[in-house]
Formats: C-alpha cells, structure tokens, sequence
C-alpha cells in the first residue's frame, strides 16, 4: 500500500471482499456499513460505455466498491473539499485514474459537468436527517454535513438522478425506513419507479434501520419486488455470515 498519499490522521483500510483500498480518517470521515451495503445491493448496467455517477460521495467509498462491478466511466460528486481530495487520493492509490473522476462540487451543479440525461447508474447515500432548528447536530463539522441536509436535502438527491439519468438508467439510494414515503413520493416527482426495495434490520427481532432501494427511470408504475430482509448481527453482537460475506468475500 502506498502510505506516501496519506496525510495527517488519515489510514488506509480494504474492504476485502473486492480487494479495495480506502483512505479513512476518524477526525473527518470513515464510511459505515450503509456504503458497503449500497455498493453491494446496486444492479448497475455494466457495459464500457455506461456512466456511473455517485452523489454524495463523501471518501469515495461506493464509487469505488462499485467500480469492480462497472466497466465505464465513474464521476463521484462530492462537495466538501477534504473529503473530496481524499477520494481522489483512493482512486490513485486503486489506480482507477482511467476510469473514475472525482468532482469536488455542489450536487446541484451536476449538470454543468455532466449531460443530462446521458447516465446509466445513479448511487446516492445521502444526508439521513432533516436540517431543523432543534435537531442536535455533530460538532464536527465533516460529520453534521455528511449526516444532516444542511448542503443538499432529499428531494434534491432524488430530482439530479432523475435529470442525470438516461431512459431505463438505474438509481440506487440508501437511507432510512422511516423516509421511504418521502423517497417514494420524489422518485414519482421525477419519473423514477421503484423496483427493488431491501430493508435492513440490526438484529432479527428488531425493527430495521436501513433500507436500500433500486428505481428506474421512465419505467412501468407497480412491480416493486421486496427482498428479504438483510439481519446486521447475531445474538452475540458479530455481523452475520451473510454480512461477513458481504465485507470480506467470505464467511470467517
């Protein structure tokens, strides 16, 4: 591992499973389990010509799970400016250079770097929480922006996959179960269907805290298809071999 792109309290970590590199800091941002289960869940149209765009980005850790799965081109979006050159780092160090360009702007600027209407897969993991006066915020604030819709909010995310994507593009969201009528509603807005829809519990007997979801863009109303349910972790607190597959490729 070449350590010479790394900088202060930054570490390199490898999801296994796809023997990828990342750089991570604790003091600014470290992707979460949502990210590898975003990457893994997505379907994408593989062909070398089909653009990959991933919104929200943070340290690039979808954009470059999902470039083992897409032969073409990969734009990750990403508008806090640290986090950003921290992708691009990961995409160096993965030597994925060819392939994958980090943008280091607003989301709501896409369309001015990317045609509209010419992208085959969206990913987005975006801001869980809505920004209210009330709500308690982190203190730091890397953390605050990645976890709270104080840059981008909901229904922005949703309306740039559905401009950016072209007809029959693929959209793939994570967030939380408690929204999905919200991410249901702005998907109709603009004319994307749901088709698959996994929800994510962090134990069995517990409700779920994730839910992933797959749109299409222009396709038929109806026919969504529910997987079932992914369990996080087992009744002694390990993740679940299904998990285990996920992040290391193999059951250990």
């Amino acid at each position: 591992m070449n350590k010479d792109l790394l900088k202060a309290s930054e570490r390199i970590d490898r999801l296994h499973a796809q023997d990828i590199d990342i750089i991570q800091s604790a003091e600014v941002f470290a992707f979460s389990l949502d990210a590898v289960l975003l990457a893994h869940f997505a379907n994408p149209i593989r062909n070398a010509r089909a653009v990959t765009v991933d919104l929200c980005a943070g340290n690039g850790a979808v954009s470059l799970f999902l470039s083992t799965k897409v032969q073409g081109p990969i734009y990750a979006v990403e508008i806090q400016e640290r986090l950003a050159d921290m992708a691009q780092r990961s995409v160096v160090l993965n030597r994925l250079d060819d392939r994958m360009q980090v943008l280091n702007i607003d989301l709501n600027d896409c369309l001015t770097y990317i045609q509209p209407g010419s992208v085959a897969n969206v990913t987005c993991n975006p801001p869980y929480f809505v920004d209210l006066p009330a709500s308690q915020k982190n203190p730091n604030e890397y953390l605050a922006i990645a976890r709270h819709e104080l840059k981008v909010t909901l229904e922005q995310t949703i309306k740039m996959a559905g401009r950016l994507l072209k007809s029959n593009g693929r959209a793939f969201f994570v967030h939380r179960p408690e929204r999905l009528g919200e991410i249901f509603h702005y998907m109709e807005e603009n004319k994307l269907q749901p088709k698959r829809v996994q929800l994510v519990h962090p134990k069995k007997d517990r409700e779920a805290n994730i839910v992933l979801i797959e749109a299409l863009k222009d396709g038929k109303k109806g026919g969504i298809h529910f997987l079932p349910p992914l369990i996080t972790y087992n009744e002694m607190n390990e993740y679940t071999s299904e998990v285990k597959r996920i992040l290391y490729g193999e059951e250990k």
